[in-house]
């Protein structure tokens, strides 16, 4: 069950949804085993990280513009945006590194 905190992409809001602050986006799809299995953490930061950060998803299958404009190779495809800048990325079901990532939008 998605968490309601979570925007849900697509190509045609990208751009106006990720223009300011912070935005943590989760490029995955819907057959992607590990990509499931991070799910449950990404809607925890999405609580946790309230008001500090948009916690967004975005299917690569339905999205192919926005995947390729990041160059998404492997997913779950985890990036931290700045007013629309990538920061950092990680690649793979990590959870400690996705949680770190997702700290970054607190140190700042």
């Amino acid at each position: 069950m998605a968490s309601d905190l979570v925007i849900h992409l697509e190509d045609s809001n990208f751009e106006e949804e990720t223009k300011s602050g912070y935005a943590l986006i989760d490029f995955w799809a819907a057959w992607c085993g590990p990509c499931v299995s991070l799910a449950p953490l990404i809607d925890e930061i999405a609580g946790d990280m309230e008001g500090k950060l948009k916690v967004c998803k975005l299917d690569v299958d339905k999205n192919m513009e926005s995947a390729a404009r990041f160059g998404v190779r492997g997913i779950p495809y985890i990036v931290l945006l700045k007013d629309g800048e990538e920061i950092d990325s990680v690649t793979g079901n990590d959870p400690s590194r996705v949680r770190a990532l997702a700290e970054q939008a607190n140190a700042s």
